[in-house]
């Protein structure tokens, strides 16, 4: 069986993407089919999320097994999970998220369902736009400084650390402990 999937982001406008990949790949071959149509390096710990119809995250299919989950939550990784164990239905909907610390994603949408085929290898059908700065881009764009005022000599006499007595200060007000560790 093959997937025919539509890929958009929220971020550029007339971004998109279809794949064509079989049902019997892994969620892996599928992560990758996208960091390459995209040009973004292999490099982040991506996920993806079943959605439902208003795109509310549900399972998590994740990159690796981090060790986080506990024992009564199932846990998904990639290179094991096959697109048919999820992936039934047209319209079946899926985030992918390619920026884990910034929340950025991509949303999936299952287009169509062909029976009787097969692919060996996933097929990039539709490229159009240019792709959101992946997160090595965005770490090279220069921050913005911006002009501090120095202060005055007048406002430097203010904040004097000979202004202040040790005896002013109460340790139970500030909560220090008297004791050493």
């Amino acid at each position: 069986m093959v997937l025919k999937i539509k890929m958009v982001s929220d971020e550029v406008d007339g971004f998109l993407r279809e794949f064509e990949i079989d049902s019997e790949a892994t969620f892996l071959d599928l992560c990758k089919v996208i960091l390459e149509s995209c040009g973004y390096p292999d490099d982040q710990m991506t996920s993806f999320y079943l959605c439902n119809d208003e795109w509310e995250r549900g399972e998590q299919i994740t990159r690796e097994d981090m060790g986080t989950t506990t024992a009564d939550t199932d846990l998904f990784v990639m290179g094991d999970t096959r697109l048919s164990e999820f992936l039934e239905d047209k319209g079946q909907k899926l985030e992918f998220v390619f920026d884990p610390f910034s929340e950025r994603s991509f949303f999936l949408n299952v287009r169509e369902i062909i029976t009787g085929t097969s692919l060996k290898r996933a097929q990039v059908k539709r490229l159009r736009g240019d792709a959101p700065a992946h997160i090595a881009e965005l770490a090279s764009v220069s921050p913005v400084i911006q002009k501090v005022t120095p202060i005055s000599e007048d406002e430097d006499e203010l904040f004097s650390a000979t202004d202040f007595d040790d005896e002013d200060f109460d340790p139970e007000g500030f909560e220090i402990s008297q004791t050493p560790y």
